[in-house]
């Protein structure tokens, strides 16, 4: 299954404007609400049915290239 793209969408008119997986309504917050506290990713998948494993890994990579690109080298 091809990936969406932009994999992260925001809207005013979708949450008032909070980021969610594209195509879905599931706030990208709760992924990293529920790995934050100790859930897996298959939890939040059986909960989130509307969201892929593979959607959710691309969101995760992609905030992980994010914050490593931020990164000053000291």
């Amino acid at each position: 299954m091809a990936l969406p793209h932009p994999l992260i969408t925001a809207t005013p008119e979708r949450l008032s404007g909070t980021p969610v997986f594209a195509g879905t309504r599931v706030p990208v917050q709760t992924l990293l609400d529920y790995l934050e506290g100790g859930d897996s990713l298959d939890d939040f998948l059986l909960d989130f049915p509307s969201v892929t494993r593979e959607h959710s890994i691309a969101v995760l990579e992609a905030a992980k290239s994010a914050l490593l690109a931020q990164t000053v080298a000291a």
